[in-house]
């Protein structure tokens, strides 16, 4: 037994007595080793004498069937948790169905080792070691290790002609700030062990057994023979890469040049996804930088300079303001700057200087916009405040003269510090305007420096010339605090001006803003007043604490963003299984905004670029085809690490570039390729039988990267009929309802599931936590039921066995072929479900519906006297565990193997059923259910006391129970059933108007409640199951079937008869069919008076 604990909105379940569970993992441990030793789940291809080298893959494929699936490989700085095994188990779930669907069913987990994360944990080790000695006893008592968080922006959009995809965040889990000895600690690793840790490599060595070991505690299907780790400590991974590299560039794929990337300046190298401790999908944003010279310095600031030992004598001053609108600078009316904010006066040629935030420059020091690469050192510091009143030009503005006032909104971490100010156009600098010119005393200013009056330079059809203007008063915004309603008219400004307006002014007057808009920009860069600067969209932090800028990069670089390489990856998804709509949406979404990816890195782990070994291949760049890889490493090599030479007996340094072209069906030629020709064919062979890659399987987040990248290598790398076949992704998983958090205690890895739960138990609560693209939920309450559901099978499986021969046989009755018929029911919709990949889903057909159909079953046969067939039962154990086994195998591989004696799970196949669902026998099964449901509701208003103190029946005394089944529909009813056919085939049910102008006056009453019955069944069954309301089964018959049921139905009454009373709608007379005689219908009885076909009523009476 166990107890649920609340605990801050959340349940954790604490194990009391788990004698079910032990015998449940006792279990599931026997069969563990027992696979161990019978490897059921290594797969191989056909062999030449199966079926001969060079046969089409169609045709290989038509006569071998098979399925290959694949999740992205976890990364090694750690053992897996509750969110990685949720994506694995989709994997390990598809690939139990598709060995019952009798094909050849792979699934390989390599181990991901590249970059640059396992690297900085090492070095961080290595300080702590110095700092504290190798047991660190030196550490200070209670310190914390302070890791700056990145500030969270509020959602600001930018520039309305970029397609913004969602970006996916890296979720943190390491819970409070530690020293990196701690976090070791936290994943079990003994205090003496963990200096061992320094050493990068030692992780490559560490944790892929270790999670091996913990995949094989949930009872996983993966060939591990097929098994790696990344980088150059596997040498023949090293070569697959290395040839790669050379193949996208040949191709044209992979190019050099000067790339706007992520950067961290701490790392010295490019920052991508799987480097960022957060940021992880955000991109450079570009705009355009506005030099908007300073004429004349107010008196305040020119003291402030002289200060700072700063000489203005022939220097020009610019304010920089970075932009998304530089078509919108003609209506310029002042430059804001923040009084909070220091910005920095800072050397940007020989006699200019730009005065900017730190963080600003800080970027343009590294996009060859300075004198000194990487130099941002300021000549000056100056406050917003001093510089408010100063006459400033600004480029393209109407006015000759403007000056700086100030904005108190504006954000240190965004932009340059300094904001344009164009009121006809921007809410925000209208109303900070308006508020300016009506409170100049509270600013601090002269209201002379404040120009009310927009410059109208764009027109729209909607929102007129100035539409800040229009939209301000329209959304009755007050003041610069009013942010949600800014931001609202922001967006909606910013898209009808840039997709819906023309500029009315300047040299491109009359021309569509969108067409205007780069002109603008090219007239103001040639001309010197402008610049392009970039930034990172958002705040990115590298894993080592860097927070990153954006730097123009000499880099290696693939090029996603050329057009035909994105034609065909979209071709490729157009063809592709992608399960849900939202990923195929997504997909599309990223395609658009893809360009360049940095493809260098001159740190962390990895295979060096082959003609430029100064650097390594990132992360995401060599995880693109590995599970072409995972087809023919096990020939390779025998171990991880590749240091142990595969069967095939070939060397690393054999597998040239040629090689693999012949491998992976490039090129038939095999000249001088080291490796023998019928070596070649067998690796092959693997690869044409497995690929491609049935199903790959992540979570949404990798959408924007690792996923796309895959699409876009294999369709760049292979030919088309070896393009990936279908993508699978999940949400993330919530844990009881809460987001995981290894600070509030609200975590699990895997070890610790099973640990808890047990594998069997762990993998339905997986299966049962969601099948979408939404994040789902793991709860410990459902794991936990799962121990009591499986050992209660358990137990009631193994009593059926030993007392087989008291169960009855024979012909079957009505229940008996009922219950046959909806095992057959359910096994097809359970099957539809698997291959649909909703395992929820099949989880509730295949194990809760058709536990519950054996127990109705069980229950009505053994009430009556009827007895359980043995055919039957036998039927629904062996159909249980086939239906459950790619959820539970242990358990399932137990029950076929010991009780139904039949040999291992893993070599059965789907159960077929003998016949065809009768919807007839479904449609009287739910009859008799729905008949017992009556009759207990029916017991429950005749023990109900009335006010006089008694109820109808004494429940101490026999009683008849009579079952009225009316044969015919009133009339009425057959009119309005027309009448609702005839309007829903126009399209006017509706339209309540429509229906309540065709009915009767005097039948309103009854018919309004019985045409919203037939709305109400419309919205969940066919059409024409609705308006043909002709019982599927001969009513009488089921009853006269289920008379001893019908009996047994009452929970409290004693029923010593029963009467089946048929007649007509309206009658005042019926027959009781079980004596034949005719009986009298009780008049003015509600219920008696509302039966129609399918739905009798049912009265109690004391004899």
């Amino acid at each position: 037994m166990s107890s649920t604990v609340a605990s801050e909105g959340q349940k954790a379940v604490v194990m009391e007595n788990t004698s079910r569970r032990d015998a449940l993992t006792e279990i599931e441990k026997k069969y563990q080793a027992l696979w161990e030793v019978e490897k059921p789940f290594e797969v191989n291809a056909p062999t030449n004498e199966d079926i001969a080298y060079g046969t089409p893959t169609d045709e290989l494929h038509e006569k071998f069937p098979k399925y290959f699936a694949s999740m992205a490989y976890p990364y090694m700085n750690g053992v897996l948790h509750a969110g990685h095994v949720f994506t694995y188990s989709k994997a390990e779930f598809t690939i139990g169905f598709e060995r019952l669907r009798n094909k050849n069913a792979l699934f390989a987990l390599g181990f991901h080792c590249t970059g640059m994360p396992i690297c900085a944990a090492a070095d961080k080790l290595k300080r702590e070691i110095e700092l504290f000695g190798e047991d660190f006893s030196g550490v200070p008592a209670e310190a914390e290790e302070e890791v700056e968080e990145p500030k969270k922006d509020d959602k600001v959009k930018t520039d309305p002609t970029k397609f913004s995809a969602k970006k996916s965040k890296v979720a943190q889990k390491t819970g409070r700030a530690k020293y990196q000895f701690e976090i070791m600690q936290q994943l079990g690793i003994p205090l003496d062990d963990i200096k061992k840790f320094q050493d990068p490599y030692h992780w490559l060595e560490f944790f892929p057994p270790l999670v091996e070991k913990h995949v094989k505690l949930l009872g996983g299907k993966v060939d591990w023979r097929r098994s790696m780790i990344t980088t150059d400590m596997n040498p023949y991974y090293d070569a697959f890469i290395r040839w790669q590299m050379n193949r996208l560039r040949e191709l044209g794929k992979i190019k050099f040049g000067k790339r706007y990337t992520i950067y961290s300046v701490k790392d010295g190298q490019a920052c991508m996804d799987h480097d960022r401790q957060s940021g992880e999908g955000v991109l450079p944003q570009e705009y355009t930088a506005i030099k908007i010279q300073v004429t004349e310095f107010t008196d305040k600031a020119l003291e402030h300079f002289k200060s700072e030992n700063f000489d203005l004598e022939g220097k020009k001053v610019y304010l920089v303001a970075a932009t998304l609108r530089p078509e919108t600078m003609y209506g310029q009316t002042c430059c804001f700057v923040s009084p909070k904010i220091n910005y920095g006066v800072f050397k940007a040629s020989e006699d200019e200087y730009y005065i900017c935030t730190e963080r600003a420059f800080k970027n343009m020091a590294y996009q060859d916009l300075t004198p000194v690469r990487g130099d941002y050192t300021s000549s000056a510091k100056v406050n917003g405040s001093l510089l408010v009143g100063s006459k400033i030009h600004a480029p393209l503005a109407v006015h000759e003269i403007l000056r700086v006032l100030p904005m108190e909104t504006i954000l240190e971490n965004k932009g340059t510090g300094v904001v344009t100010c164009v009121p006809s156009d921007s809410p925000d600098d209208f109303v900070t305007t308006r508020d300016l010119f009506n409170k100049p005393e509270y600013y601090k200013i002269e209201k002379e420096w404040v120009i009310e009056e927009p410059v109208a330079i764009v027109n729209t059809e909607k929102y007129g010339d100035k539409c800040a203007e229009y939209l301000v008063k329209e959304l009755k915004i007050n003041s610069p605090k009013d942010a949600n309603q800014l931001a609202q008219a922001k967006e909606l400004a910013y898209k009808e001006g840039f997709y819906n307006g023309t500029m009315i002014i300047g040299k491109y007057k009359g021309e569509k803003v969108e067409v205007a808009k780069p002109k603008v920009k090219s007239d103001l860069v040639a001309s010197g007043e402008a610049f392009i600067y970039n930034e990172p969209e958002n705040v990115v932090m590298s894993r080592s604490g860097d927070s990153c800028i954006v730097s123009l990069e000499d880099q290696w670089y693939t090029d996603y963003g050329e057009e035909n390489w994105k034609e065909q990856a979209l071709e490729c998804l157009a063809r592709m299984r992608t399960f849900h709509n939202e990923t195929k949406n997504a997909f599309e979404g990223v395609f658009d905004w893809l360009k360049n990816w940095a493809l260098s890195r001159s740190y962390g782990l990895g295979t060096k670029i082959p003609w430029d070994d100064k650097y390594l291949v990132e992360s995401l760049s060599d995880s693109t085809v590995y599970q072409a890889f995972y087809t023919i490493c096990h020939l390779l090599h025998k171990d991880f690490n590749g240091q142990e030479i595969g069967p095939l007996g070939v060397k690393p340094e054999d597998l040239t570039d040629e090689a693999f072209d012949y491998i992976f069906c490039r090129g038939d030629s095999v000249e001088n390729i080291p490796v023998p020709k019928e070596k070649l064919d067998v690796m092959r062979r693997e690869f044409e039988f497995y690929y491609p890659l049935d199903e790959s399987i992540s979570g949404k987040d990798l959408i924007p990267n690792h996923l796309t990248f895959y699409i876009y290598c294999n369709v760049a790398l292979f030919k088309k009929e070896f393009w990936p076949a279908g993508i699978r992704c999940n949400g993330h998983l919530m844990l009881n309802n809460a987001k995981m958090s290894k600070s509030t205690g609200n975590f699990y890895t895997l070890e610790q599931l099973v640990n808890k739960f047990g594998a069997d138990a762990t993998r339905i609560a997986l299966a049962d936590a969601g099948d979408t693209v939404e994040d789902a939920n793991f709860d410990e309450t459902n794991a936990n039921a799962a121990i009591l559901r499986l050992f209660n099978l358990k137990e009631w499986f193994e009593e059926m066995v030993k007392n087989k021969d008291t169960l009855r046989d024979g012909a079957y009755n009505f229940f008996d072929r009922a219950f046959d018929n909806e095992m057959n029911q359910l096994i097809e919709e359970t099957y539809k479900n698997y291959e649909i990949t909703y395992y929820k889903a099949a989880l509730k057909t295949g194990l809760f519906d058709y536990q519950y159909a054996r127990d109705f079953y069980r229950e009505i046969s053994l009430s009556t006297g009827a007895g359980l067939h043995k055919d039957l039962v036998f039927k629904y154990i062996e159909t249980q565990v086939l239906l459950l086994s790619p959820i539970a195998p242990h358990f399932c591989d137990y029950v076929y193997r010991e009780l139904l004696g039949k040999g291992s799970i893993h070599h059965a196949k789907w159960p077929v059923p003998e016949a065809a669902v009768s919807n007839e026998l479904s449609a009287a099964l739910s009859y008799t259910r729905n008949l017992q449901r009556t009759i207990r509701e029916a017991e429950g208003f005749a023990l109900k006391k009335k006010k006089g103190g008694s109820s109808e029946v004494n429940k101490d005394a026999d009683c008849s129970l009579a079952v009225y089944v009316c044969s015919s529909f009133p009339q009425w009813q057959a009119k309005y059933v027309e009448l609702a056919k005839k309007l829903y085939s126009e399209g006017k049910f509706d339209d309540m108007k429509s229906v309540k102008a065709q009915i009767d006056g005097k039948d309103m009453k009854r018919a309004m409640p019985f045409i919203n019955e037939l709305k109400k069944q419309l919205s969940t069954e066919k059409p024409e199951e609705v308006f043909n309301r002709e019982l599927l089964f001969n009513e009488l018959d089921v009853v006269r079937q289920a008379v001893e049921s019908i009996k047994k139905a009452p929970t409290v009454l004693n029923v010593a008869e029963v009467q089946i009373i048929a007649f007509n709608n309206g009658s005042s007379t019926g027959k009781n069919i079980i004596n034949d005689s005719d009986v009298d219908i009780p008049p003015k009885v509600k219920s008696i008076e509302n039966a129609v076909p399918g739905h009798p009523a049912v009265l109690f009476k004391n004899l």
